[in-house]
């Protein structure tokens, strides 16, 4: 009996990192009650994205690092393709997946590669601090609302880390990769 408590545990505390989607304070139970009613409400919402992967990107404008807004159809036009990576300081999954992100970033930017990180942050100091200690070199951008961040809204994104990938067409042809299958995917996109 107790190995079967260890085990569910065990199982309970993987799944629990496996993404972020609870608010930075741990107030996981009621977030998630409150997201269910606000999942039911929009899903009805007029203009509710549905980014799925043959559709075609949303566009949003959020404010980066300094200051500047970063128009999403301004670096979708320029690049082969864009990985809109939804992270924060926070989230320890999404520390934990930014060794693979930098990685992809450094070998496939010169194949046409360009990522546009969103924060999830609150705090500018802890966004500015996380984006330099893990050398993440692409456009960071954030509104500054946490979960009310208006892009993870229009790409209904619940939970973090996530990613879409976007080609120059404006088509999404990937959705919350990771690790390997985010490379096997950029190696495929980027030939």
């Amino acid at each position: 009996m107790t190995k079967t408590i260890f085990s569910a545990l065990a199982l309970a505390t993987v799944l629990a990192f496996a993404s972020c989607n609870c608010k930075k304070n741990g107030e996981c139970a009621k977030a998630q009650a409150e997201q269910q009613v606000a999942d039911t409400t929009n899903a009805t919402t007029q203009g509710e994205a549905q980014a799925n992967d043959g559709s075609k990107f949303i566009d949003f404008t959020v404010p980066a690092l300094d200051g500047k807004q970063v128009k999403l159809a301004d670096v979708v036009a320029k690049n082969k393709i864009t990985m809109v990576d939804f992270w924060a300081s926070w989230c320890g999954p999404c520390r934990m997946e930014m060794p693979n992100v930098v990685e992809v970033y450094k070998q496939f930017h010169n194949k046409g590669l360009e990522i546009v990180g969103v924060s999830l942050d609150e705090s500018k100091e802890d966004w500015e601090t996380a984006v330099k200690d893990m050398g993440m070199n692409w456009i960071q951008t954030s509104d500054l609302k946490g979960w009310e961040c208006e892009a993870a809204r229009l790409y209904g994104v619940r939970g973090i880390p996530a990613c879409v990938l976007i080609n120059q067409k404006g088509e999404i042809v990937g959705r919350d990769l990771r690790a390997e299958e985010l490379h096997a995917r950029l190696a495929e996109l980027l030939k």
